[in-house]
């Protein structure tokens, strides 16, 4: 059953089977992000997270693109601005923009990037904040920064190389060069290239396979698997035995155990 649940201005948001699909809405610029839509991508993902029966999220763009990145047209009022404020404006907007991707990874629910045009820039970074991409054949994806004189600064130099490795990631941020689908897959930039037609389909039924374990599990699981790389294999044991301490406690688990014993003493 399809259900709408929100239609702001810049973000839509559609709930099919447990999964939320974020879109992001302003086609007539291939979706660049302004504050507003910053401010309402936030929105939108604290109301999956908190919302029980939202399983997964899928995020994805209207149109043809994906997200071509910030909003240029933002950039310039940003430099018309009196030059001892240009800094501090700046970093408060870089705020906003973190809040945005820390809302995407730090999603306790499984998030699918469905990548179905262009994401450039911003908009790859948050497309690799997402947990998982699967793209459309012909999609583009450029770590762009670097043409506009500038650093990626939605996450990019933190998921990049956690998906392709250091030295690759360091080539495509600093050539900002076009990536193809086919390279994507092949370095693991993306996981899965489906054509266009397929993907939205594609994103729904992985996403329902990915949520169909026990809530807490897959909340307690995720959240541990993305401090793998920054932690000791001491600290992921710790973290698994208190994870796991809190799932003999759900219902989830306890069900489980007696249909398995039910169903072996028949």
């Amino acid at each position: 059953m399809n259900m709408a649940v929100r239609v702001p201005d810049f973000i839509s948001v559609s709930q099919t089977n447990g999964i939320a699909t974020i879109t992001l809405n302003r086609p007539d610029v291939r979706n660049a992000i302004n504050d507003q839509m910053r401010a309402e991508l936030v929105a939108a993902f604290e109301q999956a997270g908190a919302d029980k029966d939202v399983r997964g999220v899928i995020l994805t763009g209207a149109g043809k693109g994906f997200c071509s990145g910030g909003d240029v047209g933002g950039m310039r009022a940003r430099l018309d601005a009196p030059a001892g404020e240009v800094a501090f404006n700046g970093w408060k907007r870089q705020q906003s923009t973190h809040r945005g991707v820390a809302a995407i990874h730090g999603l306790t629910k499984p998030v699918i990037a469905a990548v179905n045009g262009a994401a450039f820039g911003l908009g790859l970074d948050m497309a690799l904040a997402c947990d998982f991409i699967v793209a459309a054949e012909g999609a583009k994806m450029s770590m762009s920064f670097i043409k506009r004189g500038l650093v990626s600064d939605g996450g990019g130099m933190y998921f990049l190389p956690r998906r392709v490795g250091l030295s690759r990631a360091k080539e495509l941020i600093l050539t900002g060069r076009v990536v193809e689908t086919e390279e994507a897959l092949r370095i693991g930039m993306v996981d899965r290239v489906v054509p266009g037609e397929a993907l939205a389909e594609t994103a729904q039924s992985w996403a329902e396979e990915l949520c169909a374990g026990a809530p807490a599990a897959v909340a307690l699981t995720k959240s541990i698997l993305d401090k793998t790389f920054e932690s000791t294999d001491d600290q992921i044991f710790a973290l698994g035995r208190e994870a796991q301490a809190i799932c003999y406690t759900t219902a989830e688990h306890r069900r489980s155990v007696e249909d398995f014993l039910n169903k072996t003493s028949k």
